[in-house]
């Protein structure tokens, strides 16, 4: 069976939820997990949803990738404690996630990659979705989608 997951997380509860699945698909079979962030390069302009919406130095946007890589990988990481199964964690900074998550599969030996389709609506889930798609369709192992 799976012997090394990849689990990309973005933070979202979807991503949280293809986590916990992961992690008890990784408690069922003896697997360990890998957590998995690609953030954004830093950049003088900050942008949700597409549209710019302020002004951050490269010195905050690294702290601020810091901070998020943190957060994200460490809800992954309790879970893996809680069920006791081996974590570590992984995170780039990227412009291609799904480029980021098959080049960590592939360098990392993982035989499977559970991640979460993206639930966001009109154009962010045009972009953030196509990213789960990417992975799918380009990946030389198995993925594993969870709603």
């Amino acid at each position: 069976m799976f012997r090394h997951i990849l689990v990309p997380t973005d933070g979202s509860r979807a991503s949280l939820h293809a986590a916990q699945a992961a992690v008890d698909l990784a408690k069922a079979t003896g697997a360990r997990i890998t957590g998995f962030f690609a953030a954004p390069p830093a950049t003088p302009i900050v942008f949700g949803d597409f549209l710019p919406t302020g002004y951050m130095t490269p010195d905050e946007h690294k702290e601020m990738i810091v901070r998020m890589t943190a957060k994200h990988l460490g809800a992954i990481e309790r879970l893996a404690a809680a069920a006791g199964v081996p974590f570590d964690a992984a995170h780039v900074t990227s412009d291609f996630p799904a480029d980021a998550i098959l080049e960590t599969a592939a360098s990392r030996k993982c035989d499977l990659i559970v991640i979460a389709p993206h639930s966001k609506s009109g154009l962010a889930e045009f972009f953030l979705g196509s990213q789960t798609q990417k992975v799918i369709a380009r990946s030389p192992i198995a993925v594993l989608v969870i709603r």
